[in-house]
């Protein structure tokens, strides 16, 4: 790598990020995937789009290209935060209906789709059998663009179990919660509250299926993914050189050190792709391996954002629109990740099966 394509910000910007090796035509996709993203940066109509166009042509995880979808999201986050929080969830939908085709009769078809899965305060979304199919009532949190997408797999209570379902969101029945997405990260990407009034649902899956279903650890390291591109791009700006100004001995000292942390969670990544693919990641040995791998990104991460203020200083931060735009995305994007929380489930499975371990 130069330091003119450093130097220059769009070449290093839309630069594929690769999780393992990939060929020279597969690595002009990636580089295309990425000038695609750096003319949606912000904007999430066109993410849509890109969503769209590209959900087909990308790989599931676990069929053979998981490093090349892996490398994907990354390069794409690697551009803009946005445009990869739009089309992570969509690719995830392909991937559990895909996954549930032969229990739920359900297609992705056309459309934009998002995943609601998490649970909330309060009172549980309620699904309520009709004839062969069901409707749900309630209040669903964590609805991220459940306002503008076309379609959604949401998760909700059938008597004590949660069951996934499949709706349209352009039902009548479905009002999203305005004014409740403050965030000064992901700003565009209303996360918001939908509220929704017997509202047809196709199940997918059984009780309990989405959460046992060996997809469900993939889907995890996959947003794992999206988090190690934003820190590339952080990084990128990192070792971008304005104008004739050389590094001192401190920012090459935090260059150097993002450098390895970076490496260390690319090398994670690579090395759950190729063992999801063998076929390696089923059951627990998958959610352990998710823990694993999330750890080891979001910890890098979070390194490379702290380095990343401590080697630009405020500069950056206060007069540059995109780099300040993908430092808040990122902070915001890695709460995902369920820090303590993850680390002392991770430290269960080492006691309840230290074998498995080093």
């Amino acid at each position: 790598m130069t330091k003119d394509h450093l130097s220059d910000p769009r070449a290093a910007e839309v630069r594929p990020v690769e999780v393992g090796r990939t060929s020279s035509d597969q690595r002009r996709g990636l580089l295309e995937l990425g000038q695609h993203a750096h003319a949606a940066a912000g904007d999430v109509r066109a993410a849509l789009a890109l969503a769209r166009d590209h959900g087909a042509r990308l790989p599931r995880p676990g069929d053979g290209g998981t490093a090349l979808l892996w490398s994907a999201l990354a390069t794409v986050a690697a551009v803009d935060l946005t445009v990869a929080r739009v089309l992570e969830p969509h690719l995830d939908a392909h991937a559990i209906l895909a996954q549930a085709e032969e229990q739920a009769g359900v297609q992705p078809g056309d459309g934009t789709w998002g995943v609601f899965a998490a649970e909330g305060p309060g009172e549980p979304l309620r699904a309520t059998p009709r004839g062969e199919s069901y409707v749900l009532d309630g209040r669903k949190h964590w609805c991220s663009l459940g306002g503008v997408l076309d379609h959604a797999l949401i998760s909700a209570r059938v008597g004590d179990e949660r069951q996934l379902f499949a709706v349209d969101l352009d039902h009548p029945g479905v009002t999203p919660v305005a004014g409740t997405w403050v965030a000064r990260g992901l700003t565009a990407v209303d996360s918001g509250p939908l509220d929704l009034v017997a509202v047809d649902a196709r199940p997918v899956g059984a009780p309990g299926w989405y959460l046992d279903r060996p997809g469900f650890a993939w889907g995890a390291i996959g947003v794992a993914a999206v988090w190690f591109g934003g820190a590339v791009g952080v990084a990128r700006r990192m070792a971008r050189v304005p104008g004739s100004r050389e590094p001192d001995q401190v920012a090459l000292m935090h260059l150097g050190a993002v450098d390895a942390r970076l490496h260390g969670a690319r090398a994670a990544l690579e090395q759950a792709a190729g063992a999801l693919d063998a076929g390696d990641l089923t059951g627990p040995d998958g959610w352990r391996a998710a823990l694993r791998v999330r750890e080891v990104v979001a910890t890098a991460c979070e390194d490379v954002l702290r380095r990343a203020a401590h080697g630009l200083g405020p500069g950056p931060l206060a007069t540059e629109e995109t780099h300040a735009r993908r430092v808040a995305d990122l902070e915001l994007y890695l709460r995902q990740w369920h820090a303590e929380r993850d680390q002392a489930s991770l430290g269960r499975l080492l006691l309840d099966d230290p074998a498995s371990s080093w």
